[in-house]
């Protein structure tokens, strides 16, 4: 069976850097931070008091009341990113065979606030009194069924769970289904919200957040050597994938195109990648090999750069050992030192971010570095566009994620050549 190309027609996301994409690529091209004083509630107790929100975000600009009671947070924000991406790729409903139109939607937690709220307001003298909504609020593969439900979109239907590389495995089986033949168009990405007092709570309890509760700006300083954790985030982000001929016969837009994707296991702990990067590694080689690509033809590596100590360390080695001496002519940033870490949502983000510097010319930086705050198990000789974005014509950019439970997954974007 000859490989169908895939193209990207679409994007749409709400992060902590604007409640749509143009603002959110203006906002990481200036090298802004999105993180804050947590306003969600009160923080008195936490060791972290800050994460990165979406910003001045009123369900009801975006949904009817009653809607908006059946949609936990983080479905809310799978909608509205999806609503805009639908958009940008003027995708007519009416035009098209609904049954070849599916949906792969992905969220780490998913509805956490939600299942929070019910468990904290159960009262043991009266009895259980759910709300009728919980379960179907609170469950991960909600998102995807409210995009097919409000579009009518009955191809293929599901979500993707693996930690922080859920939206990138989204992107994967999208590209997969449309590979099967099982449909056209498919709406790919994922949306987090666990900025609660679990959410915070939980990841407090492991140690994996910042704590730089005196600057929350510069709190997410991935590849420095006074990073002391992730950044928490929320948010949504959106693609269409699209089998090439289809896109062209209705004249679609083409952003990219999806060249290849890859996926691996650590095999090795609970939370920490492999301290050598095997796993981060063996997944490049995955997906350079699906894209029939050498190393030398990568230009950008969007990395999953989360901030944490060990993370850092052992992508920093594969990108090493994996590239050779290429490795020191790449532009290497994560931007999550802006968005914060989104879990589930980052890689469909940080593939859009992938996609813009494609598209643009420009690779985002990696802000809040310093002269004097090096880690010595990092090599510097690599260019992880530390604190200002640079120009560089992104021909071939590859986007990387790794998820609690050693789950890996990268896709190559790639411009298109006709």
């Amino acid at each position: 069976m000859d490989k169908k190309r895939i193209v990207v027609t679409g994007i749409g996301a709400i992060t902590p850097l604007g409640n749509d994409l143009p603002t959110t690529w203006e906002a990481l091209k200036a090298g802004k931070s999105g993180a804050a004083p947590i306003t969600l509630w009160d923080t008195e107790r936490f060791k972290t008091k800050f994460a990165c929100e979406v910003k001045d975000f009123d369900p009801n600009d975006y949904f009817d009341r009653k809607t908006a009671r059946k949609f936990d947070r983080y479905a809310m924000f799978a909608c509205i990113s999806a609503d805009e991406a639908i958009a940008d790729a003027k995708l007519d409903m009416e035009q098209e065979d609904r049954e070849r139109v599916g949906v792969v939607f992905a969220s780490g937690i998913g509805g956490i606030t939600t299942f929070e709220a019910e468990v904290m307001q159960y009262d043991p003298e009266r009895g259980p009194r759910y709300n009728p909504f919980f379960i179907p609020k609170m469950i991960s593969d909600m998102a995807a069924g409210h995009i097919s439900m409000k579009y009518g979109m009955h191809g293929p239907n599901y979500g993707t769970v693996s930690a922080c590389a859920s939206s990138t495995n989204a992107i994967i089986s999208a590209c997969d289904t449309i590979q099967m033949g099982r449909a056209d168009v498919v709406v790919a990405g994922g949306s987090e919200a666990t900025i609660c007092i679990s959410g915070i709570g939980g990841f407090n309890a492991m140690n994996a957040l910042s704590v730089r509760n005196d600057s929350p700006e510069t709190a997410s300083r991935p590849f420095s050597g006074s990073r002391d954790g992730f950044v928490l985030a929320e948010g949504g982000a959106t693609l269409i994938l699209e089998e090439y001929e289809h896109a062209k016969k209705r004249g679609a837009h083409i952003y990219a195109e999806v060249k290849g994707c890859g996926m691996s296991a650590d095999a090795y702990h609970l939370t920490a990648s492999h301290p050598d990067g095997l796993g981060a590694k063996l997944v490049m080689t995955n997906a350079l090999k699906d894209a029939d690509l050498q190393p030398t033809d990568v230009d950008y590596i969007n990395v999953h750069g989360t901030s944490t100590p060990v993370g850092d360390i052992s992508e920093a080695k594969a990108i090493v050992d994996m590239f050779g001496d290429h490795a020191y002519s790449l532009n290497i940033s994560s931007t999550k030192s802006m968005t914060g870490h989104l879990l589930g949502a980052a890689g469909a983000l940080e593939a859009i971010v992938c996609i813009k510097a494609i598209q643009e010319g420009i690779v985002p930086p990696t802000i809040n570095h310093e002269e004097g705050d090096e880690d010595p198990e990092i090599d510097y000789k690599l260019n992880f566009t530390f604190n200002k974005a640079q120009k560089r014509d992104v021909k071939v950019a590859l986007s990387n994620t790794f998820g609690f439970g050693g789950h890996n997954a990268s896709a190559i974007f790639t411009k298109v050549e006709d």
